[in-house]
């Protein structure tokens, strides 16, 4: 899953939680701020995982959270951890 939040995400620990709560579920990939002040999320799991992962991020977000765009896309499955890009 491949997606990118879009409001006030930046600068409000957006990326560190997004880190905690796919460590948590056991998914892999990676989250970084973008110079157009979105966020950018790269996610593999099972597509259940995933659903509880996007849940506990807008649970926990969702008054900075404006829009999120997200593609669906099938597995690599060359990813090992879930780390925060800079």
């Amino acid at each position: 899953m491949h997606l990118y939040y879009s409001g006030q995400v930046q600068g409000v620990g957006l990326r560190y939680t997004i880190q905690e709560v796919a460590l948590e579920l056991r998914i892999y990939g990676w989250v970084k701020n973008l110079a157009d002040r979105r966020v950018e999320v790269l996610a593999e799991a099972e597509e259940a995982d995933l659903g509880i992962f996007l849940a506990k991020i807008n649970e926990k977000f969702s008054q900075y959270i404006q829009a999120v765009d997200i593609d669906w896309q099938p597995a690599a499955g060359e990813l090992r951890d879930f780390q925060v890009l800079f």
